[in-house]
């Protein structure tokens, strides 16, 4: 499973129908995006050149956090189906585990500045996705930024008819995840993880408390014995761990590039070393969110 992640603003068209071509079949995308529409044609026009079938294509969707209340989650769903002129989605998931005001606003804000937070019952939201399945729109469910607490409020639910198949959060050399992963394992979920080559170096989303990742020594040196590049080494050994990867890739050097990390396989000894480099250190921390009842990151995983 791989899975080129779907950037907002992005020449997603292209993108898509490339990746296609050199092989991608796994799609990570999202309303917040706004490039679903892109997307959605791409996929379609490589169908209809006889590149691939639809049962070929896994497309990822996303419930944005003013889309918690149950009566919103169809429409928003729906709303992404319209958008991307598909039937169906193979997964739909929740972005995270944080509602906010439902409005027209995806970031609604107080005038101060603060965002406008909604209580929503999480166990109430996956009931609504459940139904969403039941009705066909979806094919799997899951989630995004759970931590253990939240995925076992999930799972423990009286009445649950469809547990989330995957958890997709932060995960790379740096940031390993062991303890997240090994519950993941331990109750059938799948752990999709993304900034697997680290992240931008934007201060204002970014926490640059961790070095640049690709320009690790450790993965350079390992990179240079496979004759691959540390971006290369990074996604290999998450993939060789069972973590689904989604690079955001939107050059087609680089979209060629992520793809050519099948024609090698890392040692124990380099897996041993590589998970050593964890430092415990998010890129992403939404701290703009911290104060959030659900914010996901104060417990240890």
């Amino acid at each position: 499973m791989f899975i080129v992640k779907l950037l907002p603003f992005s020449s997603a068209l292209e993108c898509v129908k490339l990746a296609i071509d050199v092989g991608y079949r796994h799609f990570d995308g999202a309303l917040v995006y706004f490039n679903e529409h892109e997307v959605g044609q791409a996929i379609r026009e490589k169908i209809a050149d006889g590149s691939v079938k639809r049962e070929d294509i896994f497309y990822c969707g996303k419930l944005w956090n003013t889309f918690h209340p149950p009566e919103l989650v169809r429409p928003a769903l729906e709303r992404t189906l319209k958008t991307l002129k598909l039937d169906y989605v193979d997964l739909y998931i929740m972005e995270l585990p944080m509602a906010f005001k439902p409005g027209k606003e995806f970031y609604p804000k107080y005038k101060d500045g603060k965002y406008i937070y909604h209580h929503t019952d999480l166990c109430a939201t996956w009931e609504a996705l459940e139904a969403c399945k039941d009705a066909g729109l979806v094919k799997s469910l899951g989630v995004s930024n759970f931590n253990r607490r939240q995925l076992e409020l999930l799972l423990n639910k009286p009445g649950l008819k469809h547990k989330p198949v995957s958890n997709q959060v932060e995960c790379h050399p740096y940031f390993t995840q062991p303890k997240l992963l090994e519950y993941c394992r331990q109750n059938g979920i799948v752990m999709v993880g993304f900034c697997p080559l680290g992240s931008s170096r934007d201060s204002s989303w970014v926490n640059l408390k961790s070095p640049p990742l690709l320009e690790d020594k450790l993965l350079v040196s390992i990179g240079r014995k496979y004759n691959k590049s540390s971006a290369q080494v990074a996604l290999r050994f998450n993939v060789q761990r069972g973590v689904v990867v989604i690079p955001k890739s939107f050059t087609r050097e680089r979209i060629k590039h992520n793809f050519q990390i099948f024609d090698f396989s890392l040692t124990e000894d380099e897996m041993k070393a590589i998970e050593a480099l964890n430092k415990n250190v998010r890129f992403v921390e939404l701290l703009m969110w911290s104060d959030h009842p659900e914010y996901p990151f104060h417990d240890e995983y």
